[in-house]
């Protein structure tokens, strides 16, 4: 899938109004640029407030790589929103079997073409308390067994510090500085010969979702916890939110 005229000239629009307005919002560092691979690749950052696809898309696109992400299909019924997001061909996630075939379909002719997907793995913002990755779903491993293009696993910090997750306001001072680091592509070569089953994309997934949370270690100067947070085990929800705005639940303290 080609980027067509219009796509192209919608993302220079958007990036003019949205970079500036992300450098007064905060101080960048990006590290691991080199490990971008020239052809098409899926990116696979962590999630952890609703900024981060802003944070992620800011630093693709100044790669000049065009951001196609698979966003939930209620995004593309929001007023303006929904334009915006078909008018830069971003790629609408639905829930049943058939509508997340041919959205993987989509996400397929975008790597094909050389373009860079960005999936975030875990579904939603993670549930865990302290902000680490916790259990991912199957999407990704599922489109890179599906397409051979590279998964360049992305972590970054310090969003939640600008916007926490569920906030209802930014907290610009004092200034923050959003890091993203850039892993080397994951080496899923041990499941390239095995049927694409419930078996292989759960080991695949956890292969990509460990290297996540390796990089997000680094980044923190912190030890990950031994075991990734299950929602289900803690009788939550898979997808939106999990606590209410406006409820009682800590935002992140400032360096966490």
């Amino acid at each position: 899938m080609k980027e067509s005229a219009k796509s192209r000239a919608t993302f220079i629009f958007l990036a003019g109004l949205a970079r500036p307005l992300m450098n007064i919002l905060m101080a960048k560092k990006w590290e691991g640029i080199e490990n971008l691979p020239r052809g098409g690749f899926i990116a696979v950052p962590n999630h952890c407030t609703e900024i981060d696809p802003i944070v992620i898309g800011h630093m693709v696109y100044n790669q000049k790589r065009p951001p196609h992400f698979l966003a939930k299909t209620g995004l593309f019924k929001v007023p303006v929103l929904g334009a915006l997001l078909h008018a830069t061909r971003q790629i609408p996630v639905e829930r049943s079997t058939a509508g997340a075939n041919r959205s993987l379909q989509v996400a397929k002719e975008v790597v094909d073409a050389g373009g860079a997907i960005i999936i975030y793995p875990e579904g939603t913002l993670t549930r865990d308390p302290d902000l680490w990755p916790m259990k991912g779903h199957t999407g990704a491993a599922r489109l890179a067994l599906q397409t051979g293009a590279p998964v360049v696993p992305m972590a970054h910090w310090g969003a939640h510090e600008v916007f926490p997750r569920y906030a209802k306001r930014f907290h610009i001072l004092p200034r923050k500085t959003v890091r993203v680091l850039i892993g080397k592509p994951v080496d899923l070569s041990a499941f390239s010969d095995r049927p694409m089953d419930r078996a292989t994309l759960t080991e695949a997934t956890e292969v990509i979702m460990a290297a996540i949370t390796g990089l997000l270690a680094t980044l923190r100067n912190e030890a990950a916890p031994a075991e990734r947070w299950d929602p289900a085990v803690h009788k939550q929800s898979k997808h939106g939110r999990f606590v209410e705005r406006g409820s009682e639940a800590p935002e992140p303290e400032e360096g966490k």
